[in-house]
């Protein structure tokens, strides 16, 4: 189960490195001249003005697209992300996990062939369309897909099976990022970034490994316990025995109160991910390229030096990619230890003094202090995620975590929103007003800060359930009944099992297949990340 989840999370965390596509689009139409068309927002100040000039951006094929337009490709992906979790999520646990993974397989390479189309077309309302929308689903249901079924093989650690639930969503970028700036070199024309030929060959490439994943997913047997396990007869006040049921679970405050706690961690940290490698080329300029003197402006005339700060780039949207994912899994097994609720205060206290240092860090021209305190960030964005699911589980049970954890992904969505338009649209105004790119992201980070504030206060105001929506031991068995006859897979471990219960020859193909481009990924990040230091 865990290299199957992999697979599939490793191939839609890609979209956290969707950035490294911006610039490159940006500039994708080119006059007469051989320089870049203006975007279609060119000049633009106020929302309105980016609004109306994304409207035109949407069909013209006479002006180039702007990061606020492409932006909001990368919104629409964790919209749909939480949409679809909720919307489908109870229908998982009925399917089971392998249904729903090769739909999203089917959802998110296709969206890429669609992306790939609007990119040959220059039809931005295609890359909305395809990788945003139809990959947004994809990534819905490719996320919570394993949550559940991990949660039932690992009841004794809770925190660690989510982290290997979702690690690899984290990692995505780590792999993809590089991945795609290969492909991209490869298939580059004088006239063509080769943006479109990426997307295609990543859609095959991904196709490959979520099937893989998907056919690998595994439900355990009815009352399944790990080995010499029992169940502790006492436990945390906030840990609870009893089961909420999935219609009821949004009534409470507690779904509430961590839905907030939620989209303020992800609010806070989502836009400057999203925008990681251009923040980091504008805030450094001439620094990633081995020429300190000189601005991103300057940079920008010089294609060897911003190749070469591209480069960088990509590296340091790597190496927040290597922190993301091993701080899944770092802090959410952390968190069978310290708490849930302990583990998210930690989070936001130490989160928002790391945007503070992270802005002193800027004006200094600390690249190593900067760069430290954003994978340090990107480490507990990752844990939060991580996290979430156990916590849902300690507050209302596991009977029904992963569709309630689908609900509760709305709060993605809205993150989704609020965080990339903070940044994109702060990014844009303050740069057509005349601030140097190198002090642009300064009062964004104060502003991030603020968010994970209310976080803070929302994770302080969570308690147990009141006792009057837990589910009578009737009412579980009737449930799982019904669930267990609907959603039935094969559960054993095969033929030519290692060791007692061990690993088959299908379990080792899965981990190798997963293995392999995770140590190319950490490998190639960790070469890369030496030319920030």
């Amino acid at each position: 189960m865990p290299p199957a989840a992999l697979c599939i999370h490793l191939c839609i965390g890609m979209a956290y490195g969707f950035s490294v596509f911006w610039k490159p689009l940006e500039g994708v139409l080119v006059g007469a001249d051989g320089k870049a068309l203006p975007s279609c927002s060119e000049g633009a100040t106020t929302f309105s003005e980016k609004a109306a000039g994304t409207a035109k951006a949407l069909f013209a094929t006479d002006c180039n697209w702007s990061q606020f337009d492409l932006g909001w490709m990368y919104t629409f992906f964790f919209v749909m992300l939480g949409v679809s979790a909720a919307i489908w999520g109870a229908w998982l646990e009925r399917a089971g996990p392998r249904r729903a993974g090769t739909v999203a397989a089917i959802c998110w390479s296709g969206g890429l062939l669609i992306s790939a189309l609007g990119v040959y077309l220059h039809q931005l309302w295609l890359l909305w369309l395809g990788s945003g929308i139809i990959g947004g689903i994809g990534l819905g249901l490719g996320y919570i897909s394993p949550v559940s079924t991990l949660i039932k093989w690992f009841p004794d650690r809770r925190g660690m099976a989510t982290g290997m639930a979702i690690m690899g969503f984290g990692g995505g970028a780590m792999i993809g990022s590089p991945l795609a700036t290969f492909l991209m070199n490869q298939f580059k024309t004088p006239a063509d970034p080769g943006v479109a030929a990426t997307f295609v060959a990543l859609a095959v490439i991904y196709a490959v490994f979520m099937g893989l994943g998907a056919s690998g997913y595994r439900l355990p047997p009815d009352g399944w316990k790990p080995e010499g396990w029992k169940p502790p007869d006492t436990s945390n006040a906030m840990i609870t025995s009893k089961h909420v049921h999935l219609k009821n679970a949004h009534k409470t405050p507690q779904f509430w109160l961590l839905w907030t706690v939620l989209c303020m961690n992800v609010s806070a940290c989502i836009g400057i991910i999203g925008a990681a490698s251009p923040m980091l080329q504008e805030t450094f300029g001439g620094m990633l390229a081995s020429a300190p003197e000189l601005g991103y402006l300057d940079v920008q005339k010089d294609p060897a030096l911003l190749a070469s700060a591209a480069a960088v780039g990509a590296g340091f949207v790597g190496l927040i990619s290597l922190f993301n994912i091993f701080g899944r899994f770092a802090w959410a097994t952390s968190s069978d230890k310290l708490g849930r609720k302990l583990t998210y205060c930690i989070f936001f206290v130490l989160g928002g003094a790391l945007y503070v240092l992270a802005s002193v860090a800027a004006d200094w021209k600390a690249m190593a202090l900067f760069v430290a305190a954003i994978c340090i960030i990107a480490s507990m964005y990752g844990g939060g995620f991580a996290t979430i699911p156990a916590y849902l589980a300690d507050v209302f049970g596991t009977q029904f975590v992963g569709a309630i954890h689908g609900r509760l992904l709305t709060a993605w969505s809205t993150a989704g929103i609020v965080g990339p338009v903070i940044v994109n649209y702060l990014h844009d105004t303050r740069a057509a007003s005349g601030i140097p790119p190198d002090k642009i992201y300064g009062e964004i980070f104060y502003i991030l800060a603020g968010l994970l504030v209310i976080g803070f206060i929302a994770n302080l105001l969570v308690r147990p359930v009141n006792p009057k929506w837990h589910m009578s031991d009737t009412e579980v068995a009737a449930e799982r009944a019904k669930l267990s006859h609907s959603a039935s897979t094969p559960s054993g471990t095969g033929s030519f099992g290692i060791g007692k219960g061990g690993l088959d020859l299908k379990g080792i193909g899965l981990w190798l297949l997963v293995g392999l481009p995770l140590a190319w990924g950490v490998w190639n990040t960790v070469a890369r990340a030496l030319t920030l230091f």
